[in-house]
């Protein structure tokens, strides 16, 4: 077989994102509140800018289009006035739910021992300054 007609599955395999990449796109800060969201069963664009504190309906927009886009979302648009759209996990997306919704209940668990390690942190630095600075940082 000649170069130019190569496989897909090879081509596919030689372009596939850098690893950095992929986590960056399911790690982002609103990709996790996208997809723990979304996990419950097939949720509208409403429920998720209600249900995810903080996030602009562009930033969501552009999030959910990236998770489309990485086969995590199925967006479904149903022919009504106005038009329905709902989103929901795919096959993929709920393998990768399970990991989101244990780093989200660790997060739970320790939110106050972090806040408390913090303020001990940042107690200990305004009463020695040079306490916490690493080699060049004197």
């Amino acid at each position: 077989m000649s170069r130019s007609h190569t496989d897909v599955s090879d081509q596919v395999s030689n372009e596939a994102c850098p690893i950095t990449e992929v986590l960056d796109h399911v790690a982002g800060k609103w990709s996790i509140g996208i997809l723990v969201a979304a996990a419950p069963g097939p949720v509208r664009f409403t429920e998720l800018e209600r249900t995810i504190t903080g996030i602009s309906r562009r930033m969501l927009t552009l999030n959910l289009r990236k998770l489309e886009r990485d086969g995590l979302l199925i967006r479904t648009v149903y022919p009504t006035v106005p038009p329905k759209v709902e989103y929901s996990l795919t096959p993929m997306a709920r393998e990768l739910h399970a990991t989101l919704a244990g780093l989200v209940g660790w997060a739970e668990r320790h939110r106050a021992d972090i806040t408390t390690a913090r303020v001990t942190y940042d107690a200990a630095a305004t009463s020695a300054p040079d306490a916490h600075a690493g080699p060049g940082r004197r």
